[in-house]
């Protein structure tokens, strides 16, 4: 990312993702960058969450209020908001993964963190992705 707050997208995902998209909070310290079309299903569904539910709630308001409209420029950088790049702790170096529906942007170190956390669990998180029939 440069000092702008610019950081290309890397072409074999800008088709997928398209322009505009969507830029949001994620969780666990990392940013969301989902295709219009992919936010707008997933946009309905937090929708029809429950008003009633204190956490349904939260999460919308966090969810949404971190999310934003981006385009690439002609390089095929986007330009991310402070607020977001401070979410995430973007700095220099961005880690961008492609996660089925989305892309994830992390700063490489709250990223090597997160892998080196996992990695110590990935047994005990492949037994309950059992339990949900994967």
């Amino acid at each position: 990312m440069d000092s702008k707050g610019r950081l290309i997208i890397p072409s074999k995902f800008r088709d997928d993702l398209g322009d505009p998209f969507v830029l949001t909070r994620g969780l666990d310290n990392c940013l969301f960058v989902y295709p219009m079309e992919e936010w707008r299903i997933l946009e309905e569904k937090l929708k029809s969450l429950p008003m009633t539910s204190k956490n349904a709630r939260a999460f919308v308001r966090f969810f949404f209020s971190g999310a934003t409209e981006c385009t690439l420029d002609k390089s095929g950088r986007v330009n991310i908001p402070q607020n977001l790049c401070e979410h995430a702790q973007l700095e220099k170096e961005v880690v961008i993964t492609g996660i089925s529906e989305r892309i994830e942007l992390w700063s490489k170190e709250n990223w090597d963190q997160y892998m080196e956390m996992t990695a110590d669990s990935y047994e005990d998180i492949a037994e309950t992705m059992e339990e949900l029939g994967i």
